[in-house]
């Protein structure tokens, strides 16, 4: 969902190493001319990907939402610990389960300005697919919550069972898009062999 999660490690999987490889150990190898590198991006996505707002939009919220996630995952844990702060770890629930529409609302944008279609892109449909189930989840809590539905404690069971899942979701996000920066790589390098032997 947000392009703010290209690590620059990610840059490195493909760096030459610092020292000749020993005997026996595999050469990095470079798509010849011949070979397709598949990416996750067409070159004209990737021109409206690094052109629209909504990428730069994408790129904030995520990691608000991450240390929301991270500070609120805290004090849940320290109300189911000690029976302490259940206010305070209700009200970060709430805000969380906001940070959570306005990303998801926002990144059905940006699909639609990269992908033409709001959501479920072929290239992130199982990501969209699960960010539903983290949707319902976050959704579940909020109407026991108003609803006045089970007991505190059950309430928050059901909010860590909603950020377990944000947890697998937002990894499907970091390894598809870590994925494709290393596609873009591979693509450069294969563009650069291709030129190099036609010098």
């Amino acid at each position: 969902m947000s392009n703010i999660l290209y690590s620059k490690n990610a840059e490195s999987d493909f760096a030459p190493a610092k020292r000749p490889p020993g005997p026996g150990a595999p050469a990095l190898q470079i798509p010849t001319h011949g070979q397709r590198v598949k990416s996750l991006y067409t070159p004209e996505e990737r021109l409206r990907r690094d052109a629209t707002k909504w990428t730069l939009v994408q790129g904030i919220l995520a990691p608000v939402q991450f240390l929301v996630f991270l500070i609120s995952l805290g004090l849940v844990v320290r109300y189911l610990y000690t029976g302490d702060g259940f206010e305070v770890a209700t009200a970060s629930i709430v805000i969380k389960t906001l940070v959570l529409y306005t990303i998801m609302i926002t990144g059905a944008i940006w699909e639609k300005e990269v992908f033409g279609c709001y959501l479920f892109a072929p290239a992130f449909f199982w990501e969209d697919v699960f960010s539903f189930l983290v949707l319902t989840l976050h959704t579940a809590y909020l109407v026991m919550l108003f609803a006045g539905l089970g007991d505190p404690r059950q309430q928050m069971l059901v909010a860590l069972a909603a950020y377990a899942s944000y947890v697998i979701n937002a990894t499907q996000f970091v390894l598809k898009l870590r994925a494709a920066r290393r596609d873009e790589r591979m693509a450069a390098l294969t563009a650069a062999n291709v030129s190099g032997s036609r010098a």
